[in-house]
Order: C-alpha cells, then structure tokens, then sequence
C-alpha cells in the first residue's frame, strides 16, 4: 500500500514545484507529472500513474482541477480507481476516497454532477419542442431540393451513377444516396 502522486501544470512555462513539494511532504513514493492543459485527452503522466498504481494504493494529487477535464471526467476516473480497489486523496479539497466521509463527500459531488447532466438534457429537449412548436425544425439545412432530386432521378436514369449525379448536381454522394433513399420510399 503506497502514495502516489500526480502533479500537472498547464503550460510549459509553469512550476510545478508547489505541488510536487506538498506531495513529497505527504509521503509519496513516487510522483508522476504532466505540462499540459487539463482539456487534453492525451496525458502521459496520468497514463502512466493510472498503470503504475495498484490495489490498495492511493492516488494523491494537489488539486480535484490537476487530475479531471471536467466534473464528469473526474467522477469517471474516481470511479474506475474505485473498481480497482485505488483511493484518492486531494490536498487541497482534504477529501480522501479511502475514508467512509470521503467517498460519501465524492458521492455527492457526484450525484450533483449528474443531476447537472439531466438539468442540461431536459432544458436542450424543451428548447427543441418549444421551436418545433413555433415552427423551426433544428439541424441542417437540406442540401438536396426537390429540384435536385428530380435531376438526380433523371441523371440516373440515363445511366449516370449516383456518384457522377452527385457530382454535376455539386452535392455530397451520401447525402444523395439519403435523399433518393428516403423520397423513394
């Protein structure tokens, strides 16, 4: 059973050295870090930390921000180290996975991230009703006209294949194929 540490700036140009500092004062083993924007997917050190630790080790890092791109990204890595049997310890917030008042705290955090999640879904579903209401359908704009389909009709009928229709009529191939699939029918 060991601490591990992960530290992450976002740019080159910054110091680690504060949370590399507080993680050597907490007793980690080894300490893991990245210089890279916490929007990025691709992170080296935390790839590396997440394959180095092990069941009954504890993640520590200085800061909730340091370790997720988002809330949700967050409560999906607790999670997953969670089913690994790994704790987490943030500094900063004082909240650590390996207690029962600190995986009831990270509970919370993450029913209220999810209730977020719905409050989101549910607004986007009532704007796209209330416009569909009012009479503006969302989404694209249909490239294919029905003067164009009658075209492409003709063009296929007279041997052309739909991707030379597609191409006279400077329309996309698959949006075709859609078109004369679903006026067809």
């Amino acid at each position: 059973m060991s601490l591990v540490g992960y530290a992450r700036v976002s740019t080159a140009d910054q110091d680690l050295a504060l949370q590399i500092d507080a993680l050597n004062v907490e007793g980690c083993a080894r300490i893991f870090e990245d210089r890279v924007s916490g929007s990025k997917t691709e992170r080296p050190g935390l790839a590396a930390a997440l394959e180095y630790l092990r069941e009954g080790d504890t993640l520590v890092i200085w800061k909730f921000d340091r370790l997720g791109r988002s809330i949700r990204h967050l409560i999906e890595t607790v999670a997953e180290l969670e089913r690994r049997g790994i704790g987490l310890r943030s500094l900063t917030e004082a909240v650590d996975t390996t207690t029962s008042g600190g995986r009831l705290l990270f509970h919370i955090f993450g029913a209220l991230a999810q209730f977020e999640r719905d409050l989101i879904i549910e607004r986007t579903a009532a704007g796209l009703r209330a416009a569909e209401a009012r009479g503006r359908k969302g989404g694209r704009p249909q490239v294919i006209t029905a003067d164009k389909l009658d075209r492409a009709r003709a063009y296929v009928a007279a041997g052309l294949t739909v991707r030379e229709a597609a191409s006279r009529l400077k329309v996309g191939k698959s949006a075709l194929y859609q078109a004369l699939g679903r006026r067809s029918a």
